[in-house]
């Protein structure tokens, strides 16, 4: 009978028995069960591509201005003015 994780959660994966063969093979070697294995492969691959999406990365001019503009915020406009005061009416 399959194991299943302790939250009962389940994810199935289809593929040909030579391939199953192959990562179960592999497992065996590291002495790891066949989702361990596989969740030991894909989980840091998996990080690196949500790490990927959700970085910005900025040229030296980019960051250069974003830091001066820290430092020197510039003065509020009208419309950001009203925009606060409406939101301090709401709190």
């Amino acid at each position: 009978m399959p194991r299943q994780a302790s939250d009962g959660s389940r994810v199935e994966l289809r593929v040909k028995p030579e391939d199953k063969a192959i990562l179960a093979r592999a497992a065996a070697i590291e002495h790891l069960d066949l989702t361990g294995f596989i969740l030991s492969r894909l989980m840091p691959e998996a990080r690196a591509v949500i790490e990927r999406a959700e970085r910005i990365q900025l040229s030296g001019r980019d960051s250069l201005k974003v830091l001066d503009l820290l430092e020197h915020p510039p003065k509020p406009n009208a419309r950001l003015k009203r925009a606060a005061k409406a939101g301090q009416s709401l709190l």
